[in-house]
């Protein structure tokens, strides 16, 4: 898998740089898409495995979708803002599309209710939705909602509805500049309005840990928010961005007189996702998912969350880097309850810096939720905590230690994109393992999927999503169902998990890992594993070793290619995947691209001034590499034989090296089977071509006087006066120049996905070589872009021959 080191980072840092994976454009029949016209911004869905429903909130509308067919309507409710709203939204300097109600969290209470809020014209709002198999609609009871949804659609936020109660992080008010983390509908408790609590925040993400569940300390479960912020304990001239990791405790109710109403546990760090040989930063934090395990802090303490960041340097400028890190929650339940804190401490007068806490730490210690030892010593509620403790949680909510990355670095590097959103499923395969699969949305619109295999991290497929670029808003995942759903500024795109019809032969199956996917033996085929009930024996799947050496031996048929002494011949080959290097063989021999005789290239291999020599067997070979092991394949494979006189010559006799079987190829129709056998024939025939090539060279020496003598006409150098009028006619025939032959290597369809494109281009006007015995050649060859998927079916293997004076062409049958 070829590697590509990111400007100044070190090579031995590039590892995860994968720019050669397989590129799925928008063709293809497996998405599904939801849209209409005159609505936009489908950025937030819900799924609904329960009652397979997709409900997904738009620009004053509401939508319930069939989950198996997002094209598939059930049901829709709009929700417009009054006029008086608009008309005052807009007076207060609003944007008047921005005026509307843009519908941004949908959050299930039961399978009969929803709990739905829009921005309302800048004055948030949220209601209950009743749900029933063939219709939703609006109880009508839409209360004030600040703090709780966004005032406007382009502001970051993150909720969360868990037992009744709801989590929010947005803005407080109208000009953005009141930053909260809030819980309501019951036991209501916010952030303090300070910037060492929130410091600009821009939210993603949060969700809930439940750390309670036979927990032998009795510790509580806690909503973690994620989120970046302008850093207040660094000086810099210019603002920095770090992204942070914050949490409360579910079961705080605030303090008795500090803290009233207000968080008793709010405790933030700074997560880290660098790249440590150049202590390159990714500082901004884009999307999160929380990979919940079985196992849970006390049991082993390897639960996990992914996340994908981009950064944006200045002093480098905006670099197209994505990073997605891995973290711990032993990592972060560390942080919290063992770290140390920061505090603004007061020096030169004014001016405050930000120090590390050396004094000690009171009991029960600031910032935890009440557990069994806070319990012991009288303390059963965030209410009965002292006032020593809540002024200490007020002062000194940063924690000092960071969270830092499983494995210290980024177990994804991607160049060329910026990720915007994540999703990670968990799959068992065939050896019983389990294995993530990350899917993560692009700003322009694609679809990257990764696999991480015991730390190693590639990219499997890129998939267009939609016809026309525009940013992932929003992604979610059905394991139950196999499927994907995207939310974008106009539309909404449904889109399995894998499509194992994809891969074509055994060796694509099996090389490109996928865990959905296995080769069946018995059908021939790449199949789901998922829909496999019986004997799963017969399936071959290699998804940690990538081993395709249990894949039968692929056969290929022989293409026969006549061509001119002194022509150029082209013997077209498209790899089998982007993964894949070419190998091409001569009578069994590995060619190098360093002979000048030859110009190998993705697309093919030519070969100038073709000789007698030249003739014989060409086999190309794609060559993926698997955990050490190479897996050839022959994809291409020719017989190149010279004509001259009408008579064609085939100088060697090669036993062709197909996997499907030791056979000896034998050309009747090109040479007789009695002259290759018998020694004193071969002799005869071999003195009869150094004759034939001696009068090849008289016949050439011969051509280049005539030529000679041509241009002397032509330039006036000599003249013959009886003749003079038909020789100049004649010289100037002949020195006109012959068409040119304009030729394109293999390049990228598109810069960003690194795809290979097989690209051969010739002039319209050039003449075609003919042969009576072949009937199939074409008139013309047309520029030919094809993508090269990993199982290689858009690829067209032939041979073009080109004569060097006037470029003749001509493709060779398939």
């Amino acid at each position: 898998m070829q590697r590509t080191v990111c400007d100044n980072l070190e090579d031995n840092t590039a590892n995860n740089f994968y720019n050669n994976f397989i590129t799925c454009m928008f063709l293809d029949g497996n998405i599904k898409t939801f849209m209409k016209p005159g609505l936009s911004n489908f950025s937030t869905l819900l799924v609904s495995e329960e009652t397979d429903t997709l409900f997904v909130g738009a620009r004053d509308v509401v939508f319930a979708l069939d989950l198996n067919d997002i094209s598939r309507e059930i049901a829709s409710e709009d929700w417009f803002a009054t006029r008086d709203r608009q008309l005052e939204c807009i007076r207060r300097g609003k944007d008047k599309v921005d005026c509307r109600n843009y519908i941004l969290l949908l959050h299930k209470i039961n399978d009969t209710n929803l709990y739905v809020c829009g921005t309302n014209a800048f004055y948030p709002a949220c209601d209950y939705m009743v749900i029933n198999s063939t219709d939703i609609h609006l109880q009508g009871k839409a209360e004030e909602s600040r703090g709780r949804c966004p005032f406007e659609p382009t502001l970051k936020y993150a909720s969360l509805l868990v037992d009744s109660a709801f989590y929010s992080a947005t803005s407080n008010n109208f000009l953005g500049t009141e930053p909260i983390i809030l819980r309501s509908l019951r036991n209501h408790l916010r952030t303090e309005f300070k910037a060492s609590w929130l410091n600009e925040p821009s939210f993603v993400y949060m969700d809930i840990v439940q750390e309670s569940e036979s927990n032998p300390d009795g510790d509580d479960d806690k909503i973690y928010v994620f989120f970046t912020e302008t850093a207040v304990e660094f000086e810099f001239y210019d603002k920095l961005l770090v992204s942070r990791i914050a949490r409360v405790c579910k079961g705080d109710l605030g303090g008795k007189r500090i803290l009233q109403k207000r968080w008793t546990s709010f405790l933030k760090s700074r997560l880290i996702c660098s790249v440590p040989e150049s202590n390159f930063q990714f500082n901004i934090v884009h999307d999160v998912f929380l990979l919940k395990r079985p196992s849970f802090l006390h049991k082993g303490q390897n639960n996990s969350f992914t996340f994908s960041l981009s950064s944006f340097s200045p002093p480098r400028g905006r670099l197209d880097i994505s990073a997605v890190c891995a973290f711990s929650m032993k990592a972060v339940h560390e942080v919290f309850t063992k770290g140390n804190y920061k505090g603004p401490v007061t020096v030169e007068h004014s001016h405050v810096k930000w120090m590390v806490f050396r004094g000690e730490v009171p009991l029960p210690r600031p910032g935890a939720c009440i557990d069994n030892f806070a319990r012991s010593i009288g303390y059963n509620t965030s209410l009965d905590l002292p006032d020593k403790i809540l002024q200490f949680v007020r002062d000194h909510p940063l924690m000092d230690n960071a969270v830092n990355p499983i494995g210290d670095r980024p177990v994804l590097l991607k160049r060329g994109s910026n990720y915007t959103r994540i999703v990670v499923d968990r799959i068992t395969g065939l050896d019983k393992k389990t294995y993530d699969v990350l899917f993560i949305g692009t700003d322009n619109g694609y679809l990257h999927k990764a696999l991480n295999c015991d730390g190693e991290m590639f990219i499997m497929e890129e998939i267009q999503l939609f016809q026309s670029p525009e940013p992932v808003q929003s992604l979610k995942l059905s394991s139950k169902k196999g499927l994907l759903y995207v939310g974008s500024p106009s539309q909404v795109v449904q889109l399995p998990v894998s499509v194992c019809s994809r891969y074509k032969h055994c060796l694509d199956c099996v090389l490109a890992r996928d865990p959905y996917c296995a080769w069946s033996e018995s059908f021939e085929t790449c199949v789901p594993v998922a829909n496999q009930t019986g004997d799963v024996q017969d399936l071959i799947q290699s998804v940690k070793n990538g081993d395709a050496s249990k894949c039968p031996k692929v056969g290929n048929n022989v293409r026969n290619c006549p061509v001119i002494i002194g022509n150029s011949v082209h013997l077209k080959c498209a790899p089998m995947s982007n993964l894949a290097r070419m190998v091409w063989k001569f009578n069994g021999s590995s060619l190098q691209a360093e002979d000048s005789k030859y110009l190998l290239y993705d697309g093919g291999i030519v070969i100038f001034n073709v000789t007698v020599a030249d003739a014989g067997f060409y086999d190309c070979h794609s060559v993926e590499r698997a955990n050490g092991k190479e897996f050839p394949v022959t994809v291409a494979s020719y017989i190149l034989y010279t004509q001259q006189d009408s008579a064609f010559i085939m100088t060697k006799n090669y036993t062709t090296n197909q996997p499907n079987g030791d056979t000896t190829l034998k050309v009747k129709s090109l040479v007789s089977s009695s002259l290759l056998n018998d020694p004193a024939k071969q002799k005869s025939l071999e003195d009869q071509k150094e004759k034939l090539i001696l009068k090849l060279l008289g016949a050439g020496f011969a051509l280049l006087f005539s030529s000679l003598l041509v241009w002397n006409f032509c330039k006036g150098h000599l003249s013959v006066p009886w003749k003079r009028e038909k020789s100049s006619k004649t010289a100037n025939a002949d020195c006109l120049p012959g068409p040119t032959l304009a030729t394109e290597g293999s390049g990228a369809a598109r810069k960003s996905s690194a795809t290979r494109t097989n690209t051969s281009t010739v002039n319209e006007s050039v003449p075609l070589v003919s042969f009576p015995s072949e009937e199939e050649r074409s008139a013309n060859v047309q520029h030919n872009t094809s993508l090269t998927k990993r199982s290689g079916t858009c690829s067209s293997q032939s041979c073009l021959v080109e004569d060097e004076t006037m470029f003749p062409t001509e493709e060779c049958g398939m």
